[in-house]
């Protein structure tokens, strides 16, 4: 059961949004995608627990990674909602993505060394460009445009 808070240990949503440096709007919709989590006083006005802070701080650095919020609120509901989470709770969620970081990682390297290559050529055929059609896969399909509609 959770335990009662008092006032000292909750925080109005514009002191979250000052320590946070995140838009009022935006602690709401983290609210909304069920990231974060307030409870209402008497005249109806959100509280947040102080833990929030740490929060907020982990939805932002995932989300500059490029971590859905799927993801990141399955993550989120891994985390005790009666404590502060801890340094080892963060290095045990985030070693989850490693793998798809790293795979992210090396499809944008590839990405950069095809532009690269393709920039340095000065081509940008249809026929052999590594970007546009890699392994020349349209021209398997036969003569003639395939990314243009075809007209009757």
């Amino acid at each position: 059961m959770p335990r009662a808070r008092t006032a000292f240990h909750e925080l109005s949503v514009g002191q979250v949004a000052d320590r946070s440096g995140v838009a009022i709007s935006a602690l709401h919709f983290y609210e909304r995608k069920g990231l974060i989590r307030s409870t209402r006083t008497a005249s109806n006005q959100r509280r947040y627990a102080r833990d929030t802070l740490r929060r907020v701080a982990f939805i932002r650095a995932s989300q500059r990674v490029g971590i859905s919020l799927t993801a990141i609120r399955e993550a989120l509901d891994q985390l005790p909602s009666e404590r502060t989470p801890t340094h080892d709770d963060w290095t045990r969620l985030s070693a989850a993505w490693r793998t798809e970081l790293d795979a992210r990682i090396a499809h944008l390297q590839a990405l950069r060394d095809d532009l690269t290559e393709c920039i340095g050529c000065g081509c940008l055929s249809l026929r052999s460009c590594h970007l546009t059609n890699p392994r020349d896969v349209l021209g398997r399909e036969g003569p003639g445009a395939r990314r243009l509609p075809q007209t009757d």
